[in-house]
Order: structure tokens, then C-alpha cells, then sequence
């Protein structure tokens, strides 16, 4: 399949490929074709490079790499790219603790879609989730797949603060805080993981793009144990490795 990409200057040292089309998990795997070849170009003068649900943003430093210099080098790069439809990815499993304290909003959220509060942690269980891009906050995993039945509008008023760790639905997406935020999403459940560990330098954050996301839930009792074993470092987060095919 022939993809269209445009490149476009963002400010004066960086540059965004632009993918065309919608996003589905097709397009997602395009991006993350991208972001692989960029490891492997090793282009001299690019500092970094930001996936986001169809482009990237790579930065680049003027003094040792020309803007019509990258462009070309990314130009030659697109029209070799081959986009893996089929990749080894990892499925982490989030436990959570849905409703009362920590899902404040979920009686709202099984009200508004004419549901039971049961019914929608079900259905917001079933899916494993993709995620799209990570955003918003450090480590925060904006996850495609959420069931149209449970879809709900962002708050009116959004809260000051939101606990990190807080599952939040916004209209047709849902994700988890990884810190203390203010916030307008939905908030039906908390998970005791801890998503961003800023004093873990090989491995900050527990999720990257093209990850998939399972939640599971567990009793509020099981919450305290689990938040204690993850405070003391000696929780192992369940995380699966397996294919996926990408094309759909």
C-alpha cells in the first residue's frame, strides 16, 4: 500500500511528517515504521523525535544539519519505508479499582449511557486497548478502541486535581493519569501502577506508543496490598509479549 506523507517546517528546527488518511491502527503502524527507521537512520543533527496519531515531529540542531539537508534525508527515507503490518507487541495489564472513592464519576458515566455502573466497567474491560501516542502529561497513553456504548462528554467543570493513577473516559477515549493532574475527563477507576518513575533513567515510563493496554479489575482491599508491593518496588507488572497484525 502507497502511503502520502507531507513534510512541513515547524518553527526553525524542526520538522513534522505529516501522514495522510485516517487514523486507524493501520496508521498507527505507519508511525511507528517511521520512528523505527529513524533509529536506524542515526542522521547526524537530529536531537530527538515526538510520534504523535499521524505525524512526527522531528527536532534538529540548525548548526549541524541544514533544513533542505533533513528534508531530503527524510524524502529519501519515506520512499524506502516499509510499514510492518504485523509486529511483535507488548500487552501490559493495568489492575483497577473501579467506582467510589476511586472512580467517582462512574455512576455519571453508567447514567448518561443509560447503563448499569456493572455494565460499564464490563465493557471497559473487554477491550485491548492500542496506544495511539503518549501526551499530555509524562507517560500519558491516549488508548483507540473504547466501546461507542460507554463514550461519555468531557466534564463541565474540570477538577483542580485528579489523582495519578485515575481511569478517565472523554468522549470516545479513555486513559490513566500517571501524575497528580487538573483534568476534565471521567474518572471511573484508579489503578495502583505506578506509570512514571522520573528517578528511573533507562525506563521512566511504563507505557510507549504501540503498546496495548488490558484492564483488569480488583477489590479496593486488593488496591491497598497492590499500591504498598508497588510503593516498596516489589510489584512485577504483567506484561505480555505476542504479534499483532496492525492492518485493519
Amino acid at each position: 500500500m502507497n502511503m502520502e506523507y507531507r513534510l512541513q517546517a515547524v518553527g526553525d528546527s524542526a520538522v513534522k511528517i505529516q501522514a495522510a488518511g485516517e487514523v486507524t491502527e493501520y496508521m498507527n503502524a505507519q508511525i511507528r515504521s517511521i520512528c523505527n527507521k529513524l533509529e536506524q537512520a542515526s542522521i547526524s543533527g537530529v536531537i530527538e523525535w515526538v510520534p504523535a496519531y499521524n505525524s512526527v515531529t522531528i527536532y534538529y540542531q540548525p548548526i549541524d544539519i541544514s533544513f533542505q539537508r533533513i528534508t531530503k534525508k527524510l524524502e529519501e527515507m519515506l520512499t524506502n519505508l516499509s510499514i510492518r503490518t504485523t509486529s511483535s507487541v507488548r500487552t501490559v495489564h493495568v489492575p483497577v479499582c473501579y467506582g467510589e472513592k476511586y472512580g467517582p464519576d462512574l455512576e455519571y458515566v453508567a447514567a448518561y449511557n443509560r447503563l448499569t455502573p456493572d455494565d460499564v466497567v464490563a465493557i471497559h474491560q473487554k477491550p485491548a486497548y492500542l496506544i495511539y501516542m503518549i501526551g499530555f502529561l509524562p507517560g500519558f497513553p491516549y488508548l483507540g478502541g473504547l466501546d461507542k456504548q460507554i463514550a461519555t462528554p468531557r466534564r463541565k467543570e474540570p477538577r483542580p486535581s485528579i489523582v495519578k493513577g485515575s481511569v478517565g473516559i472523554a468522549q470516545e477515549q479513555t486513559g490513566v493519569y500517571p501524575v497528580s493532574s487538573p483534568g476534565g475527563w471521567n474518572i471511573i477507576g484508579r489503578s495502583p501502577l505506578q506509570l512514571f518513575n522520573p528517578y528511573d533513567k533507562q525506563a521512566p515510563f511504563l507505557f510507549k506508543n504501540g503498546d496495548r493496554i488490558q484492564f483488569y479489575a480488583i477489590s479496593e482491599n486488593d488496591y491497598s496490598y497492590i499500591f504498598n508491593l508497588v510503593e516498596a518496588g516489589d510489584f512485577n507488572v504483567s506484561i505480555k509479549e505476542g504479534a499483532s497484525d496492525d492492518n485493519n
